[in-house]
């Protein structure tokens, strides 16, 4: 995914422990229940897109809370040259090597794009580096796996999930190390990056994103609308890299 855009989040538990070893200014541990959406945590995209491969216009009114959830939402809406509106949350800070996790349920429908991510590049005048969890509308049960590398990218890798991922919550984290990029689904290790230069190096800010494509039918599935849907997120949390598991659901609780 060719990401550039920017988000805000609630109920946010920080820890304030030694930052990454890459960044002294990274962010350091935190679990988001979101309880509301806190402006000075998060930056919500609002007002444009990020290509003509995406049918949809950023709006803030896309990105709420919903119960003890944050909602993200794609409905047909007219915004500038764009028929469909969308939502996208991204943390203001960026964090470095530790442990990303979320809680999620995808959104239903063949052409959009359920994401949890991490990303940094030329918007903050960076060389481009990601980590991706995409949940694709076209098949629900199963998540697409990436990183680029210095704007490089081709390392897809494709997880059957079980289940359809827009019926159920489903936890996704990984363990992002000096050298080594670990996958897991559910507390299960599903995907182990151990290639050096597959794995990136950059700080990055956590991202979450809902949106569609006309153009990309043959890797997200040909377009169809039918109805408003929502991309659901429970909670996401931050462990970085030397710090203690926060929270007895955490996937570093079991590699302490």
């Amino acid at each position: 995914m060719l990401i550039n855009a920017m988000i805000a989040f609630g109920s946010i538990v920080l820890t304030a422990t030694a930052a990454s070893a890459q960044d002294p200014q990274s962010g350091v541990s935190f679990r988001d229940d979101f309880r509301n959406i806190d402006p000075a945590f998060w930056y919500v995209s609002d007002g444009w897109n990020n290509g003509n491969h995406q049918n949809c216009t950023w709006s803030r009114n896309e990105v709420r809370i919903e119960g003890d959830n944050l909602a993200l939402t794609f409905t047909k809406g007219k915004s500038k040259d764009r028929d469909y509106l969308c939502g996208e949350i991204q943390t203001t800070r960026r964090y470095g090597y530790g442990t990303y996790e979320a809680r999620l349920k995808a959104a239903s429908g063949s052409g959009l794009n359920s994401a949890f991510f991490t990303y940094i590049g030329p918007p903050t005048q960076q060389i481009h580096d990601e980590i991706d969890f995409e949940i694709l509308g076209k098949n629900t049960s199963a998540v697409q796996l990436n990183q680029f590398v210095k704007a490089k990218g081709g390392n897809e890798y494709l997880v059957d999930i079980g289940s359809p991922a827009d019926q159920n919550f489903n936890t996704y984290a990984l363990v992002w190390e000096p050298e080594r990029l670990r996958y897991y689904l559910n507390g299960r290790l599903v995907h182990d990056v151990t290639d050096a230069s597959k794995v990136p190096t950059s700080p990055q800010k956590i991202f979450f994103s809902l949106w569609g494509t006309d153009t990309l039918s043959d890797w997200m599935g040909k377009f169809s609308y039918s109805r408003p849907v929502t991309f659901d997120v429970d909670w996401v949390a931050f462990t970085a890299a030397g710090d203690k598991c926060q929270f007895p659901q955490s996937v570093v609780c079991t590699l302490q």
